[in-house]
């Protein structure tokens, strides 16, 4: 029967296998930009923004000489990490530098560019320009002392009363410490539990919590700081630290990481210390440092600041063992 329509040569058979082509067609390609957004959640956002950094910086270079970027040449690649080298700069740069270029080809589908004698430069240049790193000084708790002493008792300093005694006692990183929500937060006996929605070492969003205990001063108690600037910021939701304005008035903004290194390098001006030998990291490594001096196990301090890995904790134990059994110690001089 005729309908009208002109007879192609085409069955319903075959229009039906075309159709069922496409929406296989479609379906693997959201797929694939579905695997395209994992690939993309598999690093933290931090990383992926060095990452980014680091790349436009080779391509620039690569632009600036004429040279190819991606694929790039291994006499191209060799130069560029001499040419950081000869520019100063630090080893940790360089390997952040390395793995954002491998990380750009294998995501373009090239191998990745470090040959053999990549590798060898990288070798030689690790071993001309050191790889130690001179980290921030930590806060320990003799200096956090120092600070809460001359900290004012109005709004400003009543928030960053809270944010330095939480930033200390629970070990936080800053993207932990500004990313906390008053919901984060639950009232115990003993104090204070943490609900940490990611973390560093959390990517996959696990639950994780930190626990706050009462301290036995009220003027050193992180727990009675945070009660403090909640009641007066009145702020029952949302983010816990937020900025400030000039007017006093109490933004529904949440501090950036940023603010943090901010409000402790301020402070260490004031108790006349070099700002410039600390970061927001201090409260983090000045927690682990100060626990260490008090006979805290790594165990414990590992439970605190969540580290996976017992080499990271000892990093930031600094000094606090060199007089400890010290073979120089009592021998007569």
């Amino acid at each position: 029967m005729n309908d009208g329509m002109p007879n192609l040569g085409v069955t319903s058979t075959e229009k039906h296998d075309r159709t069922l082509q496409v929406d296989v067609g479609e379906t693997l390609s959201n797929l694939m930009d579905q695997a395209n957004t994992y690939i993309s959640a598999a690093k933290a956002k931090n990383t992926v923004r060095s990452y980014q950094s680091d790349w436009r910086h080779f391509t620039s270079w690569c632009e600036n000489f004429g040279l190819a970027s991606l694929p790039t040449t291994e006499e191209t690649y060799a130069l560029y990490l001499t040419n950081l080298a000869k520019d100063g700069f630090k080893a940790s740069t360089i390997q952040r530098r390395i793995s954002a270029i491998s990380q750009a080809h294998t995501a373009a589908g090239y191998e990745s560019p470090n040959t053999n004698k990549i590798r060898m430069v990288w070798a030689g240049i690790k071993r001309t320009i050191g790889t130690e790193e001179k980290g921030k000084e930590p806060i320990i708790l003799d200096i956090l002392k120092q600070i809460l002493d001359v900290i004012p008792d109005r709004l400003l300093g009543i928030r960053d009363r809270a944010l330095l005694l939480l930033g200390f006692a629970g070990a936080f990183r800053r993207s932990e410490l500004i990313g906390i929500d008053v919901e984060d937060i639950k009232t115990v006996k003993e104090g204070i539990v943490i609900s940490l929605k990611s973390s560093k070492t959390n990517q996959e969003g696990k639950k994780e919590v930190v626990a706050i205990p009462y301290g036995e001063n009220p003027d050193t108690c992180p727990v009675h700081a945070i009660n403090k600037w909640l009641e007066v910021a009145n702020i029952s939701e949302g983010a816990l630290f937020r900025s400030i304005n000039r007017h006093g008035q109490v933004s529904e903004k949440r501090l950036s990481s940023k603010a943090v290194s901010i409000i402790v390098k301020r402070y260490m001006n004031v108790v006349g210390l070099n700002e410039e030998d600390y970061a927001g990291h201090s409260l983090r490594s000045g927690f682990a440092t100060t626990a260490a001096m008090l006979g805290k196990s790594e165990r414990s301090i590992m439970k605190q600041s969540r580290h996976k890995s017992a080499y990271m904790v000892r990093k930031y134990i600094r000094h606090t063992s060199l007089f400890e059994e010290n073979a120089a110690t009592d021998i007569g001089l």
